[in-house]
């Protein structure tokens, strides 16, 4: 009341000292009892009126805001009612005049600290245009800096997240030159802070920085003010000092904004390799991408762009949350689209034709045929191998051949080569590959042997390229080995390819170069890669998932920036380049020399950067300009013990699983040859970033994120002419594939049905391989045939994504166990007829891709309406399924099998209408959500059998990016329950038995053979009064893994009592199961 009633400027200032002494040492319960009281409106009444003065007490309006600047955070309606009040204009207006008054600015500042978070955004920016981000601009600093002369400052980081960035304001800030004085001002602080206990002020300062570099003036004006240097010398020195790491991220952070974008160094982002379509669909991708204006690769960077770069401190979690919101947003709403379809898109007649793939549904096995179809030999050279070949390490048995023969009883004995007449050595020589090139004649052109320069004197025979040719061919080709003997003085070249056989029953060196004869590729590949030749055991150690080194991402960064410091630190020397098609490999001597011209093999160009780092490009998608992410080359001529770097700089996702463990895989000739031909995981300070190449926004199809990513990794090799290859994953060709079938088909017993057909012909002239695999009837009878034409069918694919290889290690463990003679294998073919197509995409697998067919489109989004020209093996594998529809036999079971790039474990992906109801707003009775759970029946018996499956991170819910997936179009329209994508992770698990390993073949390989178990179970869920045919599963249980259901016979219980007993304990599983 006194205040009200008192006039008198002394009186009050009386009553504001008694206020602020009681409200300091009273703490937060009497400020709440002061606001409860209305203390806050009168206070805000007397800013008011004492602004009326002219001019205002300097003394009264101190008082009056230190005492508002501690009841404001306690009174929740501050904001609002020093807005109504009129009393927040005063203080703006006090603090604008009052810029070099530092008595009074910090009340002022810490009033607006506490009105700031309560209004609306632009009314903070029309109130408050000129205080962000110039506001400690408008301070004169006097040097050296002192926290105590500029208590101000102090508070400034503290308001100025709540200060309302703007691009107005960056704009003003910019115009006014206040960039060159933040990086004053910073340099000034970082000098005398030196025992860095002021740290939120140079916090502010380069907050201040980063909202005014959002916009290209910004960013312009802050490289202009030499501010890349000064952040740069600023942070290296901040590096030993853990607590400075907000800092060094933030100036990170503001320095990778403003690095100038570039384009990538290629005359074009669009694959160098071009494959004429039979027709170009006008608003397919193919057509945009060739009628985009000349230059459209051209960096254009007008947007000021406000998305931030991310920082050392992403998650995992954090990735896989955004993932998660994403997909909300995808939700399918539209309940029409979730049920299945009420008729069939095709008439009967049509699909008739695909009867010739079912012969099993009309077999009477009265004459039995052999329809397996010769492939066509190609009448092209092929080479073996594509590099500098190798001096052998051990003319005897390799340790591999030793501990089979020793396994065996067998006593180690040396055994010649066979690809050598002699088991002599001669003298060392490296050479680049021989070229054996047929004329029109079918002659051999006995080709130039191009060895190394200066090595002329110190050479041996081709090991591999010689040998293999020689071996492969007939008259010429051995003539040309003869020859080479002859000049060389020897008696011929001799290799010791690991002998494998016992480890990889599935795998021959000479098969595989006769089924690479026959595989066609657009750049008409003449060489073969040695991991594909020599095969690949995997390893018996463990391989960790790699723990990340803390801060090598940004230290990384800064070797990146340091190329703008010191351009002239750069070599910028280009040694591998396709786009020059008649010399690629640039030879001098000095550096890595790179090769990716085989079959799969991806790398587009090489460029030394410095004397142990190259930046690589890879080729994008053909007839696409984009999908970077597979890469498989090779890498000769290093220097042991060198600490080479990598850097993959056009990746395109967001985020990869190579900065939370993943390690890229390596195969070393050096190795192979001395008995250890394998991949391993390999590389170290591995990290995965947003880079400084970038692409326009029509050149990226109208995407957001123009910005290419970078993979870096460092490597150290231990062989001196060692040829080594590295791979994103695993690599499995489609020559690889040819070479299993063939091999599978030799393990065929009398017991085994298996049908190979050619489904279609790809637009590269690939032939894509059907199976048909199930058990032989025991009998001509009626009954046996009729039970062998019943079966439920179960139809599998894989590989529709070239990059996703996982995907074809698996489906290899699904047919190596349905081949295999186990009682399980033998029962499961027993069970169900399997239809599989093994490879969806033969043409991107041979060219390299990572995505796309030929078409330059992803087929798994072809589904709903595939082009029998454009989509032969999504329209053929999709008319099957339609034919079974039609005839009433539709699977019991689909599973498309695929790759996880983000995401460990292996998981699945199912359909289900009412989850997905579930995860909208949609609102439908419950009778319109009829739903049989058994859709989660399968995906369950995996997560109790095989320890790299997750339930966890399996997903039901249908999402209108996928409608036109394979998974959702078989489950909705032909009417498949079961219908699943299966996701296998690049990098590893984090769960169960392998938490914390990286995954290999073997355990791919094992995930094929575990679905197959599961599968088995499920049938015995499904269908449990089937199994009086199948009496002998009640003596395989055992061998079923992990099981929880166990079925207990009695020799004294009648036939009708163990049939009652195995139903009802089926019932009970099936309930505890979903």
């Amino acid at each position: 009341m006194l205040f009200c009633n008192t006039q008198d400027l002394q009186t009050v200032l009386n009553i504001l000292y008694i206020l602020n002494e009681l409200l300091t040492v009273g703490g937060g319960r009497r400020v709440g009892v002061f606001v409860s009281k209305g203390g806050t409106g009168i206070l805000l009444q007397l800013v008011l009126s004492g602004s009326k003065e002219s001019p205002p007490s300097e003394e009264l309006m101190l008082q009056l805001h230190s005492l508002l600047a501690k009841v404001g955070p306690k009174d929740r309606k501050f904001g609002v009612k020093a807005r109504l009040n009129g009393a927040l204009n005063v203080t703006v207006n006090l603090l604008k005049q009052n810029l070099q008054n530092h008595k009074l600015l910090l009340p002022c500042l810490q009033v607006l600290r506490c009105v700031l978070p309560s209004l609306p955004p632009l009314l903070a920016c029309s109130l408050f245009p000129s205080l962000h981000p110039s506001l400690p601009l408008s301070i004169t600093l006097p040097i050296p800096l002192s926290p105590s002369s500029h208590p101000s400052l102090t508070l400034h980081p503290s308001i100025q997240p709540s200060l309302p960035p703007s691009e107005t304001n960056a704009r003003r800030a910019v115009d006014r030159a206040h960039v060159p004085v933040l990086l004053y001002i910073y340099q000034d602080w970082h000098r005398n802070d030196t025992r860095h206990r002021h740290m939120l002020i140079r916090k502010g300062v380069l907050g201040c920085l980063k909202n005014i570099t959002n916009i290209k003036l910004g960013r312009k004006a802050f490289i202009d003010a030499d501010g890349m240097r000064i952040l740069y010398n600023t942070s290296t020195e901040c590096l030993p000092v853990r607590t400075l790491d907000p800092l060094i991220n933030t100036s990170s952070l503001i320095m990778r904004k403003c690095f100038p974008k570039n384009r990538l160094p290629l005359p074009t982002i669009k694959s160098v390799f071009h494959h004429q379509l039979p027709h170009v669909p006008a608003g397919g991708p193919v057509a945009q991408l060739y009628n985009q204006p000349l230059g459209v690769d051209d960096v254009v960077d007008e947007s000021d762009d406000n998305d931030d770069v991310e920082t050392e401190n992403d998650t995992e979690n954090e990735e896989e949350d955004k993932d998660h919101h994403a997909r909300n947003d995808d939700i399918e709403t539209d309940i029409n689209k979730l049920r299945p379809k009420e008729t069939h898109s095709r008439p009967f007649e049509e699909l008739k034709i695909y009867e010739r793939f079912f012969l099993e549904l009309s077999e009477d096995f009265q004459v039995m045929q052999d329809t397996l179809l010769s492939a066509p030999k190609s009448q092209r050279p092929i080479i073996v191998p594509t590099a500098q070949a190798l001096p052998p390490k051990y003319p005897t048995a390799t340790p591999l051949q030793e501990e089979c023969q020793l396994a065996k009883g067998e006593q180690p004995h040396p055994e010649a080569s066979p690809l050598a007449p002699a088991p002599t050595l001669a003298p060392v020589h490296t050479l680049d590959t021989i070229n054996i090139i047929k004329d029109q004649d079918g002659c051999c052109d006995h080709s130039q042997i191009r060895p190394q320069p200066g090595l002329e004197h110190n050479r041996q025979p081709p090991l591999l390229a010689g040998g293999v040719a020689a071996r492969q061919g007939g008259g010429a080709e051995e003539t040309l080995a003869e020859e080479w003997a002859e000049e060389e003085g020897g008696e011929g070249a001799v290799l010791e390819v690991p002998d494998t056989a016992l480890l990889l029953p599935l795998h021959d060196p000479d098969l595989y170069v006769e089924m690479v004869k026959s595989t066609r590729s657009v750049p008409q590949y003449s060489e073969v890669a040695y991991p594909d030749y020599f095969g690949h055991v995997a390893p018996t150690f463990r391989e960790h998932i790699l723990e990340r080194v803390y801060g090598v991402q940004r230290t990384k960064i800064f070797q990146d920036i340091e190329r703008l410091i010191h351009p002239n630190d750069i070599l910028d020397k280009v040694v591998y380049d396709l786009d020059i098609q008649s010399c690629p490999v640039i030879d001098d001597g000095e550096s890595l020399k790179f090769n990716s011209q085989f079959e799969s093999g991806n790398l587009r160009k090489a460029i030394q950067v410095r004397k142990f780092e190259y930046d690589l490009v890879l080729n994008s998608d053909i007839n696409s300009n984009h999908y970077h992410q597979w890469f498989y080359f090779e890498v000769s001529g290093m220097r042991v013990g060198a600490p080479y770097r990598f850097n993959i700089i056009n990746c395109e996702k967001s985020n990869s699983q190579f900065n939370y463990g993943m390690q890229v895989l390596m195969y070393s000739v050096q190795e192979a040859i001395s008995g250890r031909p394998r991949w391993v995981r390999t590389g170290t300070d591995i990290c995965y970033y947003k880079n400084h190449f970038s692409r326009s926004s029509i050149a990226a199809g109208g995407q957001k994120g123009k910005s290419y990513y970078t993979m870096t990794f460092s490597m150290t090799f231990n062989h001196k002419d060692d040829v080594c290859y590295f791979a994103y994953h695993y690599p499995y060709t489609y020559s690889t594939l040819k070479m299993h079938l063939q091999k599978l088909e030799a393990l065929r017993t009398p017991q085994i049905y298996m049908r190979q057909d050619v489904l279609c012909e790809t637009l590269g002239g690939n032939s894509c391989p059907l199976l048909t695999i199930t058990a032989m009837p025991e009998s001509t009878s009626n009954d046996q045939i009729c039970q062998f034409r019943n079966r439920p069918l179960v139809f599998l694919s894989a590989r529709v994504h070239p990059g996703e290889t996982n995907a074809s290690w698996v489906m290899k463990g699904t047919l190596e166990f349905l081949m295999g003679s186990s009682p399980l294998a033998h029962s499961l073919r027993e069970a169900y007829i399997f239809k599989i197509v093994p490879m969806l995409n033969p043409d991107g697998v041979v060219n390299g891709n990572h995505r796309c067919s030929l078409s330059g489109e992803d087929l798994n989004r072809q589904w709903q309406s595939p082009s029998p020209e454009l989509h032969p093996t999504i329209y053929h594998t999709k008319s099957l399924l339609q034919y079974l529809a039609a005839i009433q036999r539709a699977p019991l079971v689909f599973c498309d099998y695929h790759g996880h790039s983000r995401k460990k474990n292996v998981f699945m992906y199912g359909c289900s209408l009412k989850e997905t109801v579930w995860q909208t707003n949609i609102s439908a009775a419950s009778c319109e959500l009829h739903e049989d759970l058994g859709y989660r029946t399968l995906p369950k018996i995996l997560s109790q059998t095989a320890p790299a499956f997750s339930m966890a991170s399996c997903s039901f819910v249908v999402e209108r990016s996928k409608e036109a997936t394979a998974r959702v179009v078989v489950w909705r329209e032909i009417g498949v329950q079961r219908s699943y994508t299966m996701e296998s992770t690049l990098c590893g698990c984090d769960q169960g038995k392998y938490k914390g390993l990286q995954i290999g073949t073997r355990e791919l390989e094992e995930m094929g053979a575990q679905f197959c178990v599961a599968l088995l179970r499920l049938k015995r869920l499904t269908s449990p009064l089937e199994l009086r045919n199948h009496a002998h599963l009640l003596d395989v249980e055992s061998d079923l893994i992990e099981t929880r259901c166990k079925v207990t016979r009695s020799d004294t219980c009648t036939h009708q009592e163990i049939i009652d007993r195995l139903n009802r304990n089926t019932y009970t599983h099936w309930l505890a199961v979903n």
